[in-house]
């Protein structure tokens, strides 16, 4: 073997070792690499001391070489074994940093073993409880988006306010740490989208019945989810009118076209609990919005029966009466019955369709409280078919005198009996940082809404929901917003 063949050999095992070196100069990641001795080849001195090694032999060889044949120190035979150990020193020189640098690729870059998903049939059931297994570990930071909040009496009206208007609306609870808004889409009987039951909503055109000329709830969904939030459509499910809200009812309004199915009190109008066709209305009106809409829930407030004057519904029952015999409930239970009946038929229709989309309803923060608008509360937390979620409106201060939040807390547990419901803690964003709500109590500290957070949190509560994004921008409330909105980021 001649000089310049060992030059050769020499230099690309060099040239080898250098581009091994320029490759990839950072360490694997793979915790088992420490063992594997191919770790230290990312070091630029190992590398460098390599090369330098590679060069000093091929030095040794040439000139041992070189030496040999002037002065005849070794025989032509010596010469040829000389030559054969250079060979297998050479080779085996060149083996070893060819392991090595195999070795280090295998742990730097390892091969991803591939799942084959097909083994394991995907079944409706299955779906189902992945969808159920994601639902109990989330924690719910809701807050509500009234229809006061979405008015377009301040703008042009255009399809171009009302993005920017909700742009706004989702950037702000993005960044105060909220993961799902709680959209009034249906205030009135009419609707915030494209509905062949109710009518456009005044709330956009400042009339109702008239066309917007785009798809509110569309585009909130697109928005919110872009966003990565939960989006939920909060339906009031009984009221038409307040006294003064809206001005003038459309003529495509339910009520409208058939005022039986509803009733006028001193406070407004609404829908008759115990109407077959109200109940079919409502219910209608729900499938329309989960069957066409991208939405994560539905939730009722706390609008059911809006007395308890017998003459409300005294037609109804007296026909109940007359078919049961007599031999029928008290006008109490009866009432709470067909409020009943609503619940669960409406929870039956929304699963029947996604069962991803929750279904929940938010009643007033005093359990018992219920009671006078035929919220049966105590049937809702105890038994399946009914709710998803319950989130009690618990909007008092920490020292209110007549329901402490901490007492209200825990009589929310105690009639949640149904583990597969989750409860949810509404907080009173509007009474932050004033003077005047819970004989004064508000003002005593600027961190109740924090701690009632933090008391949520430890009652074992799945989330909270905040009244409502206007609160986000009170100046009463700023302190308050700001310490609550540090513990939620």
């Amino acid at each position: 073997m001649g000089i310049p063949t060992i030059k050769s050999g020499c230099l690309v095992l060099w040239w080898i070792i250098l581009i091994i070196r320029y490759i990839n100069t950072e360490p694997p990641k793979n915790e088992n690499s420490i063992k594997v001795l191919s770790l230290t080849l990312h070091k630029p001195k190992t590398l460098a001391l390599l090369s330098y090694i590679v060069k000093a032999m091929a030095i040794i060889f040439t000139t041992t070489k070189y030496i040999i044949r002037k002065y005849n120190i070794i025989s032509p035979k010596g010469l040829l074994i000389l030559k054969t150990k250079i060979y297998l020193s050479l080779l085996a020189l060149s083996l070893l940093i060819a392991v090595i640098t195999l070795n280090y690729y295998e742990v730097a870059n390892p091969v991803k073993e591939v799942i084959n998903t097909n083994t394991v049939p995907i079944t409706e059931s299955t779906t189902k409880k992945v969808i159920k297994k994601s639902q109990d570990k989330f924690f719910m930071k809701g807050i509500w988006v009234t229809y006061m909040d979405l008015d377009m009496s301040d703008t042009d009206r255009s399809y171009t306010s009302f993005k920017k208007k909700f742009d706004s609306i989702v950037d702000t609870c993005k960044e105060k740490g909220f993961n799902t808004l709680i959209v009034q889409v249906r205030p009135f009987s009419d609707a915030l989208y494209n509905s062949s039951i109710f009518p456009y909503s005044h709330i956009l055109t400042g009339e109702q019945g008239k066309n917007p000329n785009y798809d509110g709830l569309k585009y909130m969904c697109k928005k919110v989810h872009e966003s990565g939030m939960r989006i939920e459509a909060w339906v009031n499910p009984y009221r038409v009118k307040s006294k003064k809200v809206p001005e003038k009812l459309s003529s495509d309004n339910p009520y409208v076209m058939d005022n039986s199915i509803g009733v006028e009190t001193d406070d407004g109008i609404y829908l008759n609990p115990a109407s077959k066709k109200a109940q079919d209305l409502v219910i209608k009106g729900v499938e329309e919005i989960v069957a066409n809409y991208d939405i994560d829930g539905i939730q009722f407030d706390d609008y059911f029966y809006p007395t308890d004057d017998e003459s409300f519904d005294s037609r109804e029952y007296s026909q109940y009466k007359k078919a049961q015999n007599n031999n029928c409930l008290s006008l109490d239970k009866w009432r709470m019955n067909n409020v009943n009946t609503l619940i669960k038929n409406v929870y039956e229709k929304v699963h029947s369709l996604k069962d991803n989309v929750q279904f929940g309803i938010s009643p007033q923060g005093n359990v018992d409280n219920n009671k006078e608008i035929y919220a049966d509360v105590k049937t809702w937390c105890s038994k399946d078919g009914y709710i998803d979620y319950i989130c009690p409106q618990i909007y008092f201060s920490l020292d209110n005198p007549a329901l402490t939040y901490e007492d209200a807390i825990n009589d929310w547990l105690k009639i949640k009996t149904n583990k597969n419901i989750k409860i949810y803690s509404g907080l009173a964003g509007y009474k932050a940082g004033t003077d005047d709500s819970d004989s004064g109590t508000w003002s005593d500290f600027d961190d109740i809404l924090k701690q009632e957070y933090e008391i949520a949190i430890k009652k074992n509560y799945n989330g909270i929901m905040l009244y409502s994004y206007s609160s986000l921008s009170e100046k009463s409330a700023t302190k308050e917003i700001a310490n609550l909105t540090m513990k939620l980021n």
